[in-house]
């Protein structure tokens, strides 16, 4: 029996108008055979969880590129464990100073893209976080 792909949420919180970097990401998981959810613009936390819960991703990737990550991310992460969905990975892509990329991955977020990283390591790492979970 085939294994199952991995489901992904990609999307953009907050009021951060920039999604061509989620849509190339979104585009390179469709790529390595995930199953990617892409919210569109403009969700506020409540609305990333709710639909991840729907949807039944095992990932959350969240742009953000408008320097609000310490008001928006924070919010995500609590309501995953108030929902005990401590099992879905959540990895961030942004413009994030190193000192917040500390206190997030301490505070949930699995792994922290900068600009500059490529769409291949993004993959990998899911796949690698993927396989450590089974």
């Amino acid at each position: 029996m085939a294994e199952k792909p991995v489901r992904v949420l990609v999307g953009k919180v907050g009021l951060d108008g920039h999604d061509r970097g989620a849509k190339v990401v979104a585009q390179a998981l469709r790529d390595a055979g995930m199953e990617v959810i892409y919210t569109g613009l403009r969700q506020t936390p409540e609305q990333i969880v709710e639909t991840a819960l729907q949807e039944d991703v095992q990932v959350i990737g969240l742009s953000i590129l408008s320097g609000a990550h310490m008001q928006l991310l924070p919010p995500v992460l609590e309501m995953l464990r108030e929902q005990e969905s401590h099992d879905i990975i959540v990895i961030v892509g942004g413009i994030i100073p190193k000192e917040d990329m500390v206190y997030l991955k301490e505070n949930g977020v699995a792994e922290v893209f900068s600009p500059g990283s490529s769409t291949g390591q993004i993959v990998q790492f899911i796949k690698q976080k993927m396989e450590e979970n089974k």
